[in-house]
């Protein structure tokens, strides 16, 4: 059976049918749609985009606007695009070069960030071989760019060796963590925004990526893998070759003064996609840990403090890249719900009942 990934800023790469898709016109309006039952969070569901690759779409910090990454009409690969968080005004911020990832808006609103390889990779860069089994490629010409808001104006922030990308701001706009390979080992790492000032947070081995901060800027959230025997062997073979093959991932949160990291879930299920909720108390992720073919990925939340579970999703395929407005009123997700030929990934955006 053939399989394509769907990349999440980087890094997990999650099963969904191989095909090119493409589907629908881009610039319909929003439509708004039915929750499943029991997706009793979600009122005012719409769907946001209308066929190809849709995912990542991460809010501007008043609400107004989502950036986004998908490979549609006549692209090979990811591009970043905008659009108003109705759905309306969808344009492309990059150049359309190369294959970019994990775009973020500052809180200001006056650049984004994205990763891209068109300085040293123009061209959309081969698929992995998978007679390795399920392998996801680094890059190595990944590095972080800050644009313009509309995307004039790209200027690198990294020029290390090897894999830079899934970058974000934080809440307050004054520092950016992301990921690399900088060391041999993916690792999390923070810069101001400028790209200067680089600190290392993470030194465990495996792979430590897609980090997201606390609406205070005090936290982090990501997700992990911590290899052991064999296993570890395995992983570092693969990033000898530029590769990672996803499996088991944990999330792990860590206050920036304390720098101590604290394992958050441990169910041996591929989590990722960890955002926080607002009130600091709470993260959406998706995962596949009620699947044991681990093929179908849902919402779900969970209390940092009593590690209490609740499924928010229901949906018989893949739901993930969930973020939250900073009001918390509203939830932005990436599914294949609704997809007109199979494997298409669209963006919805609902009202979030607590």
């Amino acid at each position: 059976m053939n399989y394509k990934h769907l990349k999440y800023c980087s890094g997990l790469l999650l099963l969904v049918v191989l095909q090119t898709v493409y589907a629908g016109d881009n610039n319909t309006p929003a439509v708004k749609v039915e929750p499943l039952a029991g997706e009793k969070h979600f009122s005012n569901l719409h769907q946001l985009t209308f066929g190809g690759q849709n995912a990542e779409a991460y809010f501007s910090h008043d609400g107004t606007q989502l950036i986004f990454q998908s490979t549609r009409d006549d692209l090979e690969c990811d591009a970043i695009f905008r659009m108003r968080s109705d759905g309306s005004d969808i344009r492309q911020v990059s150049s359309g070069q190369g294959v970019t990832t994990c775009a973020f808006i500052a809180p200001d609103s006056r650049s984004i960030i994205y990763a891209s390889t068109h300085l040293q990779q123009q061209q959309c860069p081969p698929k992995p071989d998978y007679s390795k089994g399920y392998v996801w490629p680094l890059h190595a010409e990944y590095d972080i760019f800050t644009a313009d808001p509309g995307g004039g104006n790209p200027q690198p922030l990294t020029d290390s060796d090897g894999y830079d990308a899934e970058a974000v701001y934080s809440p307050q706009g004054d520092r950016i963590v992301f990921t690399s390979l900088r060391s041999g080992d993916l690792e999390l790492y923070l810069m101001n925004p400028d790209g200067s000032g680089v600190e290392q947070l993470t030194d465990q081995p495996g792979y430590d990526g897609g980090a997201f901060f606390s609406l205070d800027g005090k936290w982090i959230v990501w997700r992990a893998s911590r290899p052991t025997g064999q296993a570890l062997t395995d992983y570092r073979s693969l990033l000898d070759e530029g590769l990672i093959r996803p499996g088991k991932l944990e999330l792990y949160i860590m206050n920036l003064e304390t720098r101590r990291p604290l394992r958050l879930t441990d169910n041996g299920a591929a989590n990722f996609g960890p955002y926080w909720h607002p009130d600091g108390r709470h993260i959406i992720f998706s995962s596949n840990l009620h699947d044991p073919e681990g093929r179908n990925f849902d919402l779900y939340m969970i209390d940092i403090d009593s590690r209490e579970l609740e499924r928010i999703t229901r949906y018989e395929g893949f739901d993930g890249f969930p973020m939250f407005s900073h009001d918390g009123r509203q939830l932005v997700f990436a599914s294949n719900r609704l997809g007109k030929v199979r494997g298409e990934t669209n963006v919805f955006i609902a009202d979030f009942v607590p």
